[in-house]
């Protein structure tokens, strides 16, 4: 008898999915922002080399599961108008070109100098092109290709030789990866284009697991569960790699993947349990509002806080300080040396919600 193909649910908007989104967008915000008088919190700064994760070090992949777990509604949604393949194409590509300009604009604004590389959005879109390539197979086979892209950038690690160094060896600047980046890559300007690899697996792993939320065949609970149990597994699985290949962001270790996967699909079903199964979706809406507009939330703050925050100043006790500065002074006094970092935290995440609110409100929805 043949195996009964899964019926996928039509193309809708995924509350959980948003929430998701606008979760991630918020840590980002605030892990980017974090000003604390007494000293940022170790979970909002990155953690040292091969000294396991942080909640910093999850906001990055968590955004690209969020962008691989939308491209199977995106790609249902086309479907559904009928959308020519070559027109797919086109707009994939531009897509991935508009995020690579992005990301130089924004790494250029920080650096204060004009920067070509690799950055953050400039990953995003080399790792999206290659997923939408792949997102048309059947999600097992996404599944395989995803585990031999890992398994592939694991053994390279473990087992290919460096000069003067050997096979295996993980130091911080004595590794494969970062041999691979200083005397064949940087010349290009493309250090970090490895890293593509082991992200591409995380997105095809994300566009696996929205295929089980959106097959009707299956019961709400027992695609919350099914979510559920995938979390586990891969948080198991990124667990018992890291007893050989330690968690390691900067190179994207397959442990470090495996277990971003599974928290963020354990956080993915909780928001389907709380949205979904119990039916309280008004609870989404503070999350919904970055969820919505997440490249404005990205990449304005930054844009912001390093052209005017950090360079415009201001006289203060007759000298001149950036108008941060001068912001957490004011503040200082107003809520006392102690909390003003808090305050000044607080209130810059703030305001980027209530503009988000405000775009959300009036259904203006920056898409690229």
């Amino acid at each position: 008898m043949p195996t009964p193909t899964p019926v996928i649910a039509r193309p809708a908007r995924a509350l959980y999915l948003d929430a998701f989104r606008g979760f991630t967008v918020a840590g980002m915000l605030l892990v980017n922002n974090a000003s604390f008088s007494a000293g940022v919190p170790a979970q909002l700064v990155h953690a040292p080399w091969n000294q396991g994760v942080t909640f910093a070090d999850m906001i990055f992949p968590w955004f690209l599961m969020a962008m691989g777990m939308a491209i199977p509604f995106s790609q249902a949604s086309e479907r559904a108008r009928g959308t020519p393949r070559l027109r797919l194409v086109w707009r994939s590509v531009r897509r991935a070109l508009v995020l690579l300009a992005l990301g130089w604009l924004v790494d250029s604004a920080v650096a204060g100098h004009i920067v070509i590389g690799l950055g953050v959005l400039q990953l995003l879109g080399l790792t999206y092109l290659a997923a939408v390539a792949l997102a048309g197979l059947p999600a097992r086979a996404r599944l395989v290709i995803a585990f031999v892209l890992l398994g592939a950038h694991w053994a390279a690690i473990r087992f290919l030789p460096v000069p003067e160094i050997g096979a295996g060896g993980f130091e911080e600047g004595r590794n494969l990866i970062q041999y691979l980046n200083q005397t064949y890559l940087a010349r290009y300007h493309i250090s970090g284009l490895i890293s593509v690899v082991p992200t591409s697996a995380l997105v095809l792993i994300a566009t696996a697991l929205t295929d089980v939320l959106r097959r009707m065949d299956l019961r709400l609970w027992r695609r919350f569960a099914t979510m559920l149990l995938a979390g586990v597994g891969l948080t198991a699985g990124g667990w018992l790699l890291n007893l050989d290949l330690p968690f390691n962001k900067p190179v994207w270790t397959a442990s470090y993947i495996l277990l971003s996967a599974g928290l963020g699909t354990i956080i993915v079903a909780g928001f389907y349990l709380v949205f979904e199964l119990a039916g309280w979706r008004w609870m989404a809406l503070p999350l919904l509002v970055f969820g919505a507009n997440p490249i404005v939330a990205y990449v304005a703050p930054i844009l912001v806080k390093v052209m005017v925050l950090k360079h415009w100043t201001h006289i203060v006790a007759g000298r001149a300080v950036t108008l941060e500065r001068a912001a957490q002074l004011w503040l200082g006094q107003v809520v006392g040396s102690a909390g003003a970092g808090t305050a000044y935290t607080v209130l810059y995440v703030g305001f980027w919600w209530l503009l988000c609110a405000y775009l959300y409100r009036r259904r203006i929805f920056v898409r690229i």
